[in-house]
């Protein structure tokens, strides 16, 4: 077969700034003002909120099992309760890449011509990859999708996912499918490991997601889930949304100094240890090797308490810990309150699109810069499955990249795009390098590196001792060298062994003590839209309503929490109001969040309705000994409380009715506005 080669120098792989502005956070510009929007008024004009702590009451769960839903590899894993410290991975995957532990499968789904579930992982790969190519052209395969969750700005039920091929079905369908593979799979294992017959009630599902991932990405997997059948929306508490970086950091709480690489005691100069004798990474992979192992046995198990290198933190110690993944790179700070670590966030999650995947697409752009763009988009839509084929191979290439290596990677393009580009161009691979007359360098994004700089310059984040570098993109030593040099001399570096796993088994024990994280720093800015008596001089004109003969400032924004806010597990936050209009028969209670505090109406810029509450009201009754005007006034202040909770990795809202206790529970929607 023929084949062409061109050269990729790693060596100067470096890390460089992409275009990119902005919050990850940010939100749309705020809707326009409508003037129903606000029906309700404060009962009472302090703006200071009623805080008080509920106790949280232990779920009787038998089973416990996580799905780390990656961008690149995904898998689950499980722990009975009453067997808390042992954590059984799943079951090794039939097929995959040699030299590479297949533990977790890769996140890529294939459905038939008809839109029907075929396969996932190693196993929709190797059938899309054996496929005839005019036949794989009317099979859908989606590859890396779960990056499309997070960029998209207007996520909602109805957003799509783009195949390989251009056909696009919606996004919601795709996560059901993958998340229904999870499911039977993993429930399979548990009762084939149970003694007893387990219920659907009886097990807890916990499924990661980036700490940065916006409200509306956190709500859209917990749809994914209802749709593929894990729980009942009428069951939502069997579901948990866990935080991948707080995972991992809850499990690094168990390790023992030998389950560890600690990069501070590695010096290095030029990518080799300071005598030069051996190349920067190899004990690392040593400690991979041991791994490999040692994987015929798929149960790990854990500290009862908390691991040897736990010891040398004391009550108030920080460290940040660093998820880098394959769609994104999360950071964030822990402080330990007490000897038994139960944690407290220091500062907002921060972080961004910035995993491994960033160096897929610098590797697509360098083809599409000597090729052109407009070949490799009709490439990968008339041979998908080579396109997938060239991105494996390149991938594999990936992963031998060293800082200490003394040649360039070589990576084989395939016949068919030698073919297809003779066929398109009319001229031959060959002529397109010769043209091209350069060496294209990868350059990686450096945005985790400088995150990590600037978090560690907040005062709130001061004093760090350990930094925890975890995710599958930590495993590259060309990560671990640059993390080491920018950092190295102002913390301890800490690597886990089986680094790629870390948040996969920090899931497991988020599931059995979902109290670990005490405390959290509140992402976004969350109130609700009231009227407040319009005040001459004080509120602008344009906000003037004038109800009932009576003079309203409307749209402004009264706060529950504001962002970056520390907030207590199962926090909750009461306000009271009450009906701006005698006689109104439905309280219509808009929700409304900003990524900042400095907002004031809700039609400030950058505040947007993330929700809605309706309350239906019943004839009020009339108060014993109760008449004219005295019913009407009682009536007049009739109470209407709200409620939200914070502290959690997703935020509860209800309101009542004091006088007829009529109560509404909802969650916030975030994806329907």
């Amino acid at each position: 077969m023929e084949k062409n080669n061109f050269q990729i120098n790693f060596l100067s792989f470096v890390f460089n700034s992409p275009n990119f502005s902005g919050d990850d956070l940010s939100a749309p510009a705020s809707p326009a003002t409508a003037r129903n929007d606000c029906s309700i008024t404060p009962l009472t004009p302090s703006p200071s909120p009623r805080v008080e702590v509920r106790p949280r009451m232990a779920c009787p769960f038998s089973v416990v099992v996580a799905i780390d839903f990656g961008t690149t590899s995904s898998g689950y894993a499980f722990s009975f309760t009453q067997d808390s410290e042992a954590i059984h991975m799943m079951k090794r995957w039939e097929g995959g890449d040699p030299g590479v532990a297949n533990q977790k499968s890769p996140t890529c789904l294939l459905l038939t011509p008809d839109l029907r579930f075929h396969s996932f992982g190693f196993a929709a790969r190797d059938f899309y990859h054996d496929l005839d190519p005019e036949e794989a052209r009317h099979w859908l395969y989606f590859d890396k999708f779960k990056m499309k969750i997070h960029s998209t700005s207007d996520l909602t039920m109805e957003t799509e996912l783009e195949a390989v091929n251009g056909r696009k079905v919606t996004a919601i369908e795709v996560f059901a499918h993958a998340l229904r593979f999870f499911r039977e799979h993993a429930l399979k294992e548990v009762k084939d490991q149970s003694s007893s017959v387990l219920e659907g009630e009886e097990i807890r599902w916990v499924i990661t997601v980036p700490a940065v991932w916006r409200q509306p990405a956190k709500q859209f997997m917990r749809e994914a889930a209802y749709l593929a059948g894990l729980v009942s929306s009428d069951c939502p508490e069997q579901l948990l949304i866990a935080l991948e970086p707080e995972a991992a950091s809850i499990y690094c709480r168990k390790l023992r100094l030998h389950q560890v690489i600690d990069l501070s005691m590695q010096p290095i100069t030029n990518g080799l240890d300071m005598d030069g004798s051996r190349p920067f990474d190899s004990s690392f992979r040593q400690a991979r090797e041991q791994l490999r192992r040692s994987r015929h046995s798929r149960t790990f198990l854990v500290e009862s308490g908390t691991g040897e290198l736990w010891s040398e933190l004391q009550t108030g110690d920080r460290y940040i810990v660093a998820d880098c993944g394959g769609g994104t790179v999360d950071l964030t700070v822990h402080q330990i309150e007490q000897p038994q670590g139960t944690l407290k966030e220091l500062y907002k999650a921060s972080g961004g699109p910035y995993g491994a995947v960033g160096v897929d697409l610098a590797f697509e752009a360098m083809l599409c810069q000597i090729f052109g763009e407009d070949f490799i988009q009709s490439f990968k839509a008339k041979r998908p499955a080579a396109w997938v084929d060239l991105t494996i191979a390149f991938e594999a290439r990936k992963r031998t990249a060293a800082p200490g290596r003394a040649n360039a990677l070589n990576i084989s393009l395939p016949f068919s795009f030698i073919d297809y580009y003779k066929r398109h161009r009319g001229q031959s691979v060959e002529a397109a390098l010769r043209k091209s007359n350069q060496l294209f360098l990868l350059r990686a994004s450096s945005f985790p590196l400088i995150m990590t700089e600037e978090l560690m310059a907040k005062p709130e984040v001061h004093g760090v001792r350990f930094l925890f570098l975890v995710g599958g993109f930590a495993e590259s030593p060309m990560l671990q060298k640059a993390v080491q040099k920018a950092l190295g001399r102002t913390c301890r570096i800490i690597i886990p062994h089986d680094v790629g796993l870390t948040i996969l088994k920090g899931a497991v024990l988020f599931g059995l003590d979902p109290t670990v994280v005490r405390v959290r720093r509140c992402p976004l800015t969350y109130g609700v839209g009231v009227l407040n008596r319009f005040v001459e001089g004080r509120h602008p004109q344009d906000k003037l309503l004038i109800k009932d003969g009576r003079e309203w400032c409307t749209d402004i924004l009264d706060r529950f929490v504001s962002v970056d806010q520390s907030v207590a597990l199962g926090e909750v936050v009461r306000r009271s109001y009450t009906p701006a209009r005698l006689g109104q028969r439905k309280i219509i209670i808009n929700i409304y969040c900003s990524v900042t505090d400095d907002v004031t109406y809700i039609s400030d810029p950058g505040v947007r309705k993330c929700g809605t509450i309706t309350l239906d009201l019943p004839e009020p009754l009339p108060l014993p000994g109760a008449v004219g005007g005295a019913g009407a006034a009682a009536a007049e202040r009739r109470e209407i409380r709200a409620t939200m909770q914070f502290g959690d990795t997703e935020i509860k809202v209800t309101a009542v009715d004091i006088m007829s206790n009529r109560s509404v529970r909802a969650s916030i929607d975030f994806l329907s506005n």
